[in-house]
């Protein structure tokens, strides 16, 4: 069973910072992406950040300079960094895996139950 627990968030301040972490239970043969994406009321669900199995970070442009992704790959986990918080980052925030259990199973997605970010004046 692949569990993917998310934590952090909550509410912030403008300008404001905070982390996020996700932890992925169960064991796998290998895990290419760890990504962070979000999603606002009424928006649909964009990739915000992430670090490939070979450590490469990507950022959208709309964080770029504020937000950091990074990854333990021994403890399975990912963060994202989130700072110079602006109210538009309001979102929940869902944390993705793509990895297979076995060397011969295929890959798949696995997707967090989502931590809530509001960032109010």
């Amino acid at each position: 069973q692949v569990q993917l627990v998310e934590s952090g968030g909550g509410l912030v301040q403008v300008g404001g910072s905070t982390r996020l972490s996700c932890t992925a239970s169960g064991s796998f043969s290998r895990i290419d992406a760890m990504d962070w994406y979000r999603q606002a009321p009424g928006k649909q669900r964009e990739l915000v950040a992430g670090v490939s199995s070979s450590g490469i970070t990507n950022v959208a442009d709309s964080v770029k300079g504020r937000f950091t992704s990074s990854r333990d790959n021994a403890k399975n986990t990912l963060y994202l960094e989130m700072s110079n918080l602006k109210a538009e980052d309001t979102a929940v925030y869902y944390c993705h895996l793509r990895g297979r259990r076995t060397p011969w199973g295929q890959f798949q997605d696995y997707w967090g139950q989502g931590t809530q970010v509001t960032v109010s004046s």
